[in-house]
């Protein structure tokens, strides 16, 4: 029998009691439990409820923007964009489009409980007074026929104008319309889709590997997408695009979604924001209640960080010698020549857009932390 068999299966004999008696005992045994009776040792986050649960208070924002869930595919990474909105409230909370995948809905039915999970937490931030608006984007086209209409708490609008907490307006839309290929070959983007679901499948698939081997979360389809040289041009005249249409139209900003790429910066006097996606970059944008604004970055479960935290604050805190301390001072000590360039560009001011950050977040988002001139905000 193999140690697969072994570890599902009750061990022994069927005739022997002991062997009986050792089998029930296996079943009774979490599977971590019985990999450890062979001296092996499960790596990756123990999958159980906890994912569910609530572990600290939820981040208060003013406003919080989310897009590209595809809810209904397998790609979409529904439990975390549950424990996030579990752990974020906000007044105002835009669904930027295609939060439900119609397109892959027609072709075949998926959906678990972990995108119900989704549903529901939506739903309960309308119940409790938060302002919910949905801006349906192309592969959710279906809910424009329903423009002007509240659904279950949830406003159905085309597009919205957003005042921010410091007066600034920013235009809130899906940004489809301004893709060339879903305006006027739609039949071409239905292939495209096709081929990006393909590579979001052998993304999921790395991404599981790599869990069990206990890494970090990166995305496949979002290095080939970044890497192609095509993809990044079309990325930047979308950009550009919707820039323009912000700009035209009088405001001081946009905020969308659709090519799945977060990105925060000035355009030619206009603030383009784009709040990324939950299939690969698991991103929201949020707004503070001073008016500035940050992406988030939700790549792991509050509850992991947390359990993380506390193993770190339980391992002693071990002091330096002596001799440590006096070398690690004469590294440090700053040379003359250095500390006048550095206190030179220090006179360059810059405004960090950025709000508060989840402790979910917090060790994604300190190398990526985008800034933007003074003369922005």
């Amino acid at each position: 029998m193999t140690l697969a068999g072994m570890l599902t299966r009750t061990m022994g004999n069927p005739l022997s009691t002991s062997a009986k008696s050792a089998g029930k005992a296996m079943q009774a045994k979490p599977f971590r439990d019985r990999l450890a009776l062979f001296g092996l040792r499960a790596r990756g986050r123990k999958r159980v409820k906890r994912r569910h649960l609530i572990v600290r208070e939820p981040v208060r924002h003013r406003t919080l923007f989310i897009s590209d869930t595809h809810l209904g595919t397998p790609g979409c990474k529904a439990e975390l964009l549950a424990d996030f909105l579990r752990h974020n409230e906000a007044d105002t909370l835009y669904l930027v489009g295609d939060i439900i995948d119609g397109w892959r809905i027609k072709r075949s039915w998926y959906w678990n409980d972990a995108h119900n999970h989704v549903i529901q937490e939506i739903l309960r931030k309308a119940r409790k007074g938060t302002r919910v608006i949905y801006v349906p984007g192309n592969h959710d086209e279906a809910l424009r026929d329903y423009i002007g209409v509240t659904l279950a708490g949830v406003e159905v609008i085309n597009e919205d104008i957003h005042r921010a907490a410091d007066g600034k307006t920013y235009l809130v839309l899906h940004g489809d319309q301004f893709d060339g290929v879903v305006r006027y070959a739609k039949w071409l983007a239905h292939v495209g889709d096709w081929a990006y679901n393909l590579a979001l499948t052998c993304s999921g698939i790395l991404h599981n590997i790599r869990r069990a081997l206990g890494l970090s979360y990166w995305s496949l389809s979002a290095y080939l997408k970044h890497k192609v040289k095509n993809a990044v041009e079309y990325i930047s005249n979308y950009e550009e695009a919707v820039a323009r249409e912000a700009r035209d139209r009088g405001v001081d900003g946009v905020v969308c979604g659709h090519i799945h790429h977060a990105e925060m910066r000035e355009m030619d006097g206009v603030t383009y924001m784009n709040d990324g996606d939950w299939v690969e970059s698991c991103t929201a944008l949020a707004e503070d209640m001073t008016g500035r604004f940050t992406i988030l970055h939700w790549t792991r479960f509050a509850a992991d960080v947390e359990e993380e935290r506390a193993e770190r604050e339980k391992q002693p805190n071990v002091l330096p010698s002596p001799e440590t301390d006096a070398a690690t001072a004469e590294s440090k000590a700053p040379d003359p020549v250095d500390a006048s360039v550095e206190a030179d560009q220090d006179l360059e001011e810059e405004v960090v857009i950025s709000g508060h950050v989840p402790l979910a977040a917090r060790d994604d988002l300190l190398p990526d932390r985008t800034k933007i001139p003074s003369n922005a905000a």
